[in-house]
């Protein structure tokens, strides 16, 4: 074992020993001698508080892809063996890892409801990208300043909440940043309390029923691990900050790609 994987291990264990103790598992595993069986022994030997959220066959022989607490890592099928890096096709040049990252992320942000989310946009975008966004990010104000750009150009943006400082400090107790976030999710008219916050003008005090800590978390199943994060409709990755022609040429090659 490399000691570059060991420094993989322990990172997800200090990083998301916390998502992983609150999630219990909601089906029955797999007999231990099966591939599937095997292959989740084998992580959750090395990593054993990870919380895995998909197993599934890979396009390397005798390998399965595994998805854990943010990381995509590939397990063969006897439990031997663990490949952490990018997978590419050699023929087709492209990343292979990043096309199973993109499925899984289409799949999960499609079960978050748009009335969860802080929505700008015209009102028929030619494309949509979902941006994890924290209010106090300087690379996060920048892009909201150009919401009216990128809603020109077609661009629905559609933010979820992702607090840089996590939702609970080591204190346990919640941060000011998700303390100010929950508070805008709260406002009576959300967008214009977000704007407000992106001025650097903390919103009213509020709390209710909200999706905050939800996002975050869902954040960290994908591997965000800072802000913005933006995503094309395909569930690509397609960059931090991007300037509105940057995010234009961007969405028009997923969707010139069928994304």
């Amino acid at each position: 074992m490399s000691k570059k994987f060991w420094v993989l291990c322990m990172s997800v264990l200090t990083m998301h020993v916390g998502v992983a103790m609150a999630q219990a598992a909601v089906s029955t595993p797999p007999a231990v001698d099966t591939p599937e069986g095997l292959v989740r022994q084998t992580l959750s030997r090395l990593v054993p508080k990870a919380k895995i959220e998909q197993i599934a066959p890979s396009p390397l022989p005798g390998f399965y892809q595994v998805i854990a607490s943010g990381h995509l890592v590939y397990i063969s099928g006897d439990g031997k063996y663990v490949l952490n890096g990018e997978l590419i096709d050699a023929a087709e040049g492209r990343s292979l890892t990043e096309s199973a990252w993109a499925t899984y992320r289409k799949s999960e942000l499609a079960k978050v409801p748009v009335s969860d989310r802080i929505v700008f946009g015209p009102s028929n975008p030619k494309y949509t990208v979902t941006v994890f966004t924290d209010v106090t990010c300087p690379y996060c104000r920048v892009l909201h300043e150009q919401i009216k750009a990128l809603n020109k150009e077609g661009i629905a943006v559609q933010y979820l909440a992702w607090p840089r400082s996590g939702v609970t400090g080591e204190d346990g107790q919640p941060t000011s940043t998700y303390k100010e976030m929950v508070s805008i999710w709260c406002a009576a008219d959300r967008n214009d309390a977000f704007t407000e916050a992106k001025r650097g003008r903390e919103p009213k005090s509020a709390d209710c029923k909200n999706p905050v800590k939800d996002q975050f978390d869902l954040g960290l199943r994908l591997g965000v691990t800072g802000t913005p994060s933006v995503y094309a409709e395909d569930g690509s990755l397609i960059g931090g900050y991007l300037s509105p022609q940057q995010m234009l040429q961007a969405v028009q090659e997923h969707a010139a790609k069928g994304g």
